[in-house]
């Protein structure tokens, strides 16, 4: 029939018996479905050897390469009652602009001079710190004069001792000296009273010498008077110095104790005055909260809160805004069987939703409306769709994505792989293994160099 094998049939069976044979026997158009089956089988053994390049697909959306380009929504940062709005949906607003008014509901802030007073608060608690301060630097200049005079004092009774020292050492010598008079006037009398006796000294002069003699112990007593006062007068000046030192420290002491209760007070005060001041600023700060504005330029795209008098409370997204400028990327994700596969810096082919595009996943080159893109991150954690996240930029050296994009429209990728054979492929599909493990040629070439 097709004359592939040598063993024919028609050695051994008479083909003539058949009709089909016969048919075919006669038929001229016979030899034309022959070669037509050989050519397609050709044709088909050529096909398997044709390469085919294995990739990954995932399936994604459209996003920004930048977490502050993306969509955002506007929370407040405190609780307060919806006033005035001054945007409607798709109003385009620059950094800055007033967004909405939104008015106090918390008793503790609703006092409209809140700010003004708490600021006399803080003038008021300044002042007594300066004040404080007036009756520390008072209370030292007390303690110093305390200690010059209490120097002076100690200096005069130092002399007043040295002065009674002297005077005891002079009375002293006095002492001493009438002492000595006293035993020559005892000598004398006795010698005139002996010279008596004997004649050879007249009465007269025996009573001058007991005048003498009675003088001189006078004297003597007067002058040991005048020594033990003196030496009281040491004892006195020694008292007074001790008394000086004792008065003196109490003084300073009790100046000292004054002004440690007034530093305390001062510090006390400052702390309150830096607990004002807080307080003085976050209100500034609070008021400033009750304008809504626009963190940048953007698109509001929805308000989420409407109406006038409606109350939220911190952190309430009140409206959503869309960044006016961003540079768009694709967010894809792989399932975790081809994430290994996936490396940063990989080339990967896009295509969008809506986008006219034919694509040949094994053929790149022969696909339409697909554009390149380039692998910028890779999250190592997986999604709770059960895949990995894989952030996608443009190709640089690709054509340039198109402008009519929009944030959130849905998007195919496919990585491209090795370049298999047909054969292969389809063998590896049947028996249901994954792609070959790939490397990129960068790490190649890196362990090449190693």
């Amino acid at each position: 029939m097709l004359n592939i094998t040598e063993n024919r049939v028609d050695k051994w069976i008479d083909m003539s018996k058949y009709k089909s044979s016969k048919i075919f026997k006669d038929n001229k158009g016979y030899r034309m479905v022959k070669k037509t089956i050989w050519v397609l089988s050709i044709l088909l053994v050529l096909f398997l050897f044709l390469p085919w390049t294995q990739n990954v697909s995932g399936k994604g959306s459209v996003t920004t390469l930048k977490p502050n380009q993306r969509p955002q929504t506007i929370q407040s940062a405190i609780a307060g009652r919806i006033e005035k709005w001054y945007v409607n949906e798709g109003d385009y607003v620059k950094k800055g602009d007033t967004i909405l008014f939104i008015s106090e509901i918390k008793e503790d802030y609703l006092d409209p001079n809140l700010v003004e007073n708490t600021g006399k608060q803080v003038d008021a608690k300044q002042s007594s710190v300066t004040s404080y301060a007036s009756k520390v630097q008072a209370l030292e200049n007390q303690i110093g004069a305390i200690d010059n005079e209490r120097g002076l004092k100690f200096k005069q009774s130092q002399n007043k001792l040295i002065q009674a020292n002297l005077k005891v050492q002079s009375d002293s010598i006095e002492y001493e000296a009438i002492k000595t008079q006293l035993t020559i006037a005892k000598t004398q009398f006795n010698r005139a009273v002996n010279l008596n006796k004997e004649g050879l000294k007249p009465l007269t002069d025996v009573e001058e010498k007991r005048v003498k003699l009675q003088d001189t112990e006078a004297k003597i007593i007067s002058q040991q008077n005048k020594y033990i006062t003196a030496q009281n007068e040491v004892l006195n000046a020694k008292m007074e110095l001790n008394r000086i030192l004792a008065e003196y420290s109490e003084k300073t002491a009790k100046a000292q104790s004054d002004k440690q209760t007034a530093l305390s007070s001062q510090y006390d005060t400052e702390a309150q005055v830096n607990k004002l001041r807080n307080q003085y600023r976050n209100y500034q700060i609070r008021n400033g909260m009750y304008y809504i504005v626009a963190p940048q330029n953007g698109y509001i795209n929805r308000a989420i809160q409407s109406g006038l008098g409606e109350t939220i409370k911190e952190g309430t997204s009140i409206v959503s805004i869309m960044p006016a400028q961003f540079d768009i990327a694709v967010e894809t994700y792989i399932s975790p069987v081809d994430f290994p596969l996936i490396h940063k810096g990989e080339k990967v082919r896009v295509w969008f939703d809506g986008w006219p595009s034919i694509v040949f996943s094994g053929w790149p080159g022969a696909s339409f409306g697909t554009f390149g893109g380039e692998i910028v991150a890779m999250e190592n954690f997986i999604s709770e769709n059960g895949k990995y996240r894989v952030l996608i930029a443009p190709d640089k050296n690709d054509k340039i994505w198109p402008k009519e994009l929009s944030i959130g429209a849905g998007t195919q990728t496919i990585a491209l792989l090795e370049d298999v054979p047909i054969w292969f492929e389809i063998w590896r599909t049947l028996n249901g293994f994954p792609p070959n493990y790939y490397q990129p040629q960068t790490a190649k070439n890196d362990k090449a160099k190693k």
